[in-house]
């Protein structure tokens, strides 16, 4: 195959990336049958971190003002207690809840950094939040299950910190020590990395929303509390990031608006699965990345209209 005809396909999966990802749901809600490739979610997961992960040069990680850095890493972490008084305001399931609190205390969305160079915000902060972010998944995923959920929802912890080690940490680390080793061999295909990334959340979103087909069906009032949760979520993210940034540069108010709105339903969808989460507690994942790749890219285009 051509490079040019790799660098097409990789344009269409980049430019149309919310369009694949609502004809994904579809087919997973009208062909249920797919959810028999879940056991490939963590392989599929873990493709998606070394592949966005890869993009990750050393140069990118200098320059950047730490106190920016901590003031969105203390907001993160208040994102999986939001998420969980989301979901016990509205009055939802311990399985919705559950996938609630995992949706808000995993990674910023893989594609934030390249939503924040659309708009013209700090890359390479947002880069270095995800990073960080990605590897304290191992200690916070675990922790916050065990405060906010107790024994609401049964899953063992080692089977969740297995999940962020072999699809997480492991190939993330391993793709930025590619990156620092072989510079200019792996950086010859940045532009490739994002679009196997996002191929890879089209992959992940179709399998969840199969496995979830019967509950959205019959979902009712549920799903639209879950809609309206994932909105309050997402949005109050996107606000708390602009305002505890006020004093920072725009390029950083920017990055920090969409790192902390922005959530990895792809992750935490996967990591639910994984772990042996109930089903419905997959729901939020899905319906949350609906709604947020929506967002994003209004964001995108407000953040980048002339001034």
């Amino acid at each position: 195959m051509s490079d040019s005809v790799v660098t097409r396909a990789a344009a269409l999966v980049d430019e149309y990336l919310l369009l694949w990802v609502l004809l994904s749901v579809v087919v997973g809600l009208v062909v249920p049958s797919v959810a028999v490739l879940t056991p490939l979610s963590t392989p599929i997961l873990a493709v998606m971190i070394g592949a966005v992960s890869l993009t990750l040069a050393p140069e990118r990680f200098r320059q950047l003002r730490g106190r920016a850095l901590l003031v969105i890493l203390v907001v993160q972490t208040g994102m999986p207690l939001l998420a969980f008084a989301i979901a016990r305001i509205l009055g939802l399931s311990p399985a919705l809840t559950a996938g609630f609190v995992v949706l808000g205390a995993v990674t910023p969305e893989l594609v934030t950094p390249t939503m924040t160079e659309l708009s013209g915000g700090d890359t390479a902060l947002s880069t270095v939040v995800l990073v960080v972010v990605g590897l304290g998944t191992l200690v916070v995923v675990p922790g916050v299950v065990t405060v906010f959920l107790g024994e609401s929802v049964t899953v063992d912890p080692v089977l969740i910190v297995e999940q962020l080690l072999f699809a997480v940490v492991i190939p993330m680390s391993l793709a930025v020590a590619a990156r620092y080793r072989w510079p200019d061999r792996i950086g010859r295909y940045d532009e490739l990395y994002p679009s196997v990334s996002g191929l890879m959340v089209i992959l992940i979103i179709g399998i969840v929303a199969a496995a979830n087909a019967s509950l959205v069906r019959d979902g009712g009032n549920v799903l639209l509390l879950v809609a309206a949760a994932a909105v309050v979520l997402n949005c109050s993210g996107y606000v708390a990031g602009w305002l505890v940034s006020w004093n920072f540069t725009r390029g950083e108010r920017i990055a920090a608006t969409l790192s902390i709105g922005m959530r990895d339903f792809a992750v935490a969808a996967a990591l639910l699965v994984g772990a042996g989460f109930p089903t419905a507690a997959t729901l939020p994942a899905v319906v949350f990345g609906i709604v947020e790749m929506t967002t994003s890219a209004g964001l995108a285009k407000w953040f980048s209209r002339p001034r």
